[in-house]
């Protein structure tokens, strides 16, 4: 019921400004990491969780019900036994890599900057004044 919820929530944010509708579904904690992993190559649900590591199964269908939603990964159900599900990036997916290589060598070329930023900050400013 809540899924269905925010669902419907999701569908209505789309309709106001596409750059916070994007950014809100592709900005959580998970997206990005799972987008990383499944830009080397296809993979299962268990060795998705490996490679990402510290995400909770529950979390992890979630990020990826979300994504396939999206269009940005494809999931493809094989009839064995046992059932054998590989998720893999779309070709809408495998746009999305060029711009989030940019934003990541920008976030690791900045880093530093922005972490003494922080302290900096901190210094200067007194909680509650």
């Amino acid at each position: 019921m809540r899924d269905n919820f925010e669902h419907q929530e999701d569908l209505q944010g789309a309709q106001g400004c596409p750059i916070r509708d994007v950014l809100n579904r592709i900005g959580d904690q998970w997206t990005l990491l799972v987008l990383g992993a499944l830009s080397k190559k296809t993979l299962r649900f268990n060795e998705l969780k490996r490679e990402i590591g510290d995400v909770s199964q529950h979390m992890l269908a979630r990020t990826l019900k979300r994504l396939e939603e999206d269009g940005l990964v494809s999931r493809t159900l094989f009839p064995v036994i046992p059932p054998r599900v590989d998720y893999a990036l779309t070709p809408l997916g495998q746009s999305l890599l060029q711009p989030l290589d940019i934003l990541i060598a920008w976030a690791n070329a900045h880093h530093r900057v922005i972490l003494d930023a922080r302290r900096n900050y901190g210094r200067g400013h007194v909680e509650g004044a």
